[in-house]
């Protein structure tokens, strides 16, 4: 069991429940770290505007994909959804978190589980809706949405890739490769799950072959899955996924029973 030591910027009255502390935090995108493993991370935490302690938010855990990796902890809010979250503040009523994955790695292995201890840390330090946490990444975040989504589906009420991979990609391993067929071992775990896929389809640097084979594998399962493939649209499929208020409105209609 992987030992995770919670690190969060607190402000408030010493002492006081971390939810009461919430009523007098700042809103908008704040600096959070997380430490895994003795190693800490930076990531953000999106608060909306009208944040109320009182109220069960939804929350969304978002993977950026291969340029924003780093250290910063900021560059991850300038592409898909953090810049979404700056325009459409009004689409997106929920709790955002945004890891950041350190330079040459994916969202995988040691990397997906500090995405999931930042995404356990915020929903112990705001009033989150259990029942309402979805899982969304663009590229190498997309591929990061299967995987996650493939090891913890009783997590999310909905997964969205954007421009995703399953299989291996070039230098990039898609993380199940040891599966005869990777996008039907995908599909097994998701079939309860509701997904939307988008890609592009003129997209060079993930073929959109790997999400018509995603939605088909998931389509066999008779899972609850959409798929939009966005014509003439190239790898930036994210820009209009995140800008379409039907994807805000299915998304937070879908709900854990």
């Amino acid at each position: 069991m992987k030992r995770i030591i919670w690190c969060a910027f607190l402000i408030g009255i010493a002492g006081a429940p971390l939810q009461l502390q919430a009523q007098d935090r700042d809103t908008g995108f704040l600096n959070r770290t997380v430490t895994v493993d003795g190693a800490t991370h930076r990531y953000q935490v999106y608060v909306p505007r009208d944040y109320d302690p009182d109220v069960a938010w939804p929350v969304i855990l978002f993977l950026h994909g291969a340029g924003e990796r780093g250290d910063d902890g900021i560059i991850q809010t300038e592409v898909g959804l953090g810049r979404a979250l700056r325009r459409w503040p009004e689409r997106y009523p929920a709790i955002v978190v945004l890891p950041q994955a350190p330079t040459e790695t994916l969202w995988q292995g040691e990397i997906a589980d500090v995405a999931m201890a930042a995404l356990d840390q915020t929903v112990a330090e705001y009033r989150t809706d259990a029942t309402r946490t979805y899982l969304t990444g663009l590229s190498m975040g997309g591929n990061g949405s299967w995987y996650l989504g493939y090891h913890h589906a009783d997590r999310f009420a909905a997964v969205a890739p954007i421009c995703g991979f399953v299989s291996t990609l070039g230098s990039f391993d898609g993380g199940f490769s040891s599966a005869a067929d990777p996008h039907a071992e995908v599909a097994s775990h998701l079939a309860e799950t509701p997904v939307w896929i988008f890609h592009g389809e003129s997209d060079t640097v993930v073929s959109v072959e790997e999400s018509r084979k995603m939605h088909a594998a998931l389509q066999a399962v008779d899972a609850p899955v959409r798929y939009t493939e966005l014509p003439g649209t190239g790898h930036n499929s994210w820009d209009a996924a995140y800008a379409s208020p039907g994807f805000a409105e299915w998304l937070f209609e879908q709900g854990k029973r």
